[in-house]
């Protein structure tokens, strides 16, 4: 996989977020700056991994070759990413760096995913519409 100009705005911009989610929620603790850098870039593996995921079950519904059966199965793999994706990035999270980075509990961490993603979608807009 080659590293795209867009890759390193979408760490900068969830460095950002994750930054303002530490100094606005308790629950959510980084121990230092470099600290809260790894974990954006984790976020940015994880999260487009989980985006991957997610676009391939959505082909895999919209098909029109899939068969009904396929489609049930791939409606119940989306509602069970899209839940268990949180989970992922919270255990992930622990895993690599212990206590010094804790992204609060399941709540929190949908927050900040979605505010992640919306982020990463004004962003990309953003530069869409210098590109024309």
């Amino acid at each position: 996989m080659r590293l795209r100009p867009i890759d390193l705005v979408d760490v900068f911009v969830y460095l950002v977020v994750l930054g303002v989610f530490i100094q606005l929620f308790p629950a959510v603790i980084s121990e230092s700056f470099l600290l809260a850098l790894l974990t954006a870039i984790l976020l940015k593996v994880v999260l487009e991994a989980v985006l991957l995921a997610k676009r391939s079950i959505v082909g895999r519904i919209r098909s029109e070759q899939t068969t009904v059966a396929v489609r049930v199965i791939s409606v119940v793999a989306l509602l069970l990413v899209m839940p268990g994706s949180k989970f992922v990035v919270l255990e992930l999270v622990a895993f690599v760096f212990g206590d010094a980075v804790q992204l609060g509990g399941f709540f929190a961490v949908t927050a900040l995913i979605v505010v992640l993603m919306l982020a990463r979608g004004g962003m990309r807009r953003l530069f869409a519409q210098t590109e024309k």
